[in-house]
């Protein structure tokens, strides 16, 4: 985890000396020595997987973090559920622990890892409020030797804010408690101005039911608005209609995917439903 020790290496020398023969007349020579064999530097301590930290929205999308971690029965909103060593080589070369190559590492390994992690399928996870955070060491801490990465589960609320993470997270989503206390819910009809996303755990009105794949333009590009919407106007009224007390009279909304949300990787749409 991140720490401001940074590893120290050293060198251990020693002095030597050649015998001479006894003689009265021979010159003097210094009697050998020796210093005494230090002892390795203490390496840098690295993530440990399962700690807890108290983190704050700021700290948690910053590329380094020192905090201290805390006891995962006090109050907490990260987790680190993975972490590995930083590939820093390219073709024999070393590169910068903050180079894109590096980070872009870091940036699909842990959400990879992370439904391993917390459990449940696939699509419980696009329908949680539960995201992925990473943190490296500086690059102060990287031409020190640390080598590191770690990969952290938070759990965002209404705005620029986390919850706390107040279940055990590792299969958290493979319990009905678990997602229904970080499931993705709405404060209002999504579209509308009231509408805020927000742990199914505080006030909300709607709930996001089931996510719907949006196909790519040419070269996967963006579809566009038009295509998006498309895509999932028709699949998500059946959805909720299935789901409806009166398949005659029900209310259905669908979120699809925006260009910046297509290029930042979320390739699929919310439908969403009324909650009673």
């Amino acid at each position: 985890m991140m720490r401001t020790i940074a590893a120290v290496v050293l060198l251990a020398g020693f002095l030597t000396g050649c015998q001479g023969d006894d003689e009265p007349n021979a010159e003097p020579t210094p009697s050998a020595t020796t210093t005494g064999t230090p002892k390795p530097a203490k390496p840098a301590p690295r993530p440990v997987v399962g700690a807890c930290y108290d983190l704050t929205y700021e700290q948690a999308v910053a590329p380094t973090n020192d905090q201290k971690s805390v006891d995962c029965k006090n109050k907490h909103t990260a987790q680190t559920f993975h972490a590995g060593p930083l590939d820093t080589v390219v073709d024999g070369h070393l590169v910068a622990v903050d180079s894109d190559r590096v980070q872009q590492q870091v940036a699909s390994s842990c959400p990879e890892q992370m439904s391993g992690f917390l459990g449940g399928s696939q699509e419980d996870l696009r329908l949680s409020m539960l995201s992925a955070v990473w943190f490296s060491p500086t690059v102060e801490e990287s031409d020190a030797g640390q080598d590191w990465y770690r990969c952290e589960v938070v759990s965002l609320a209404g705005g620029d804010s986390l919850r706390p993470l107040t279940l055990p997270m590792k299969g958290v989503l493979g319990t009905q408690e678990g997602r229904d206390t970080f499931g993705m819910c709405g404060t209002d009809r999504p579209g509308t101005k009231g509408f805020e996303r927000v742990t199914c755990a505080e006030d909300h009105s709607w709930r996001a039911v089931s996510t719907i794949d949006v196909k790519p333009g040419r070269n996967g590009a963006w579809p566009g608005e038009t295509a998006a919407r498309n895509a999932g106007e028709e699949t998500c009224q059946d959805a909720v209609r299935d789901r409806a007390e009166d398949p005659l009279k029900f209310t259905w909304g669908y979120e699809w995917p925006t260009k910046k949300q297509w290029q930042a990787g979320q390739h699929y749409g919310y439908c969403w439903s009324p909650t009673p």
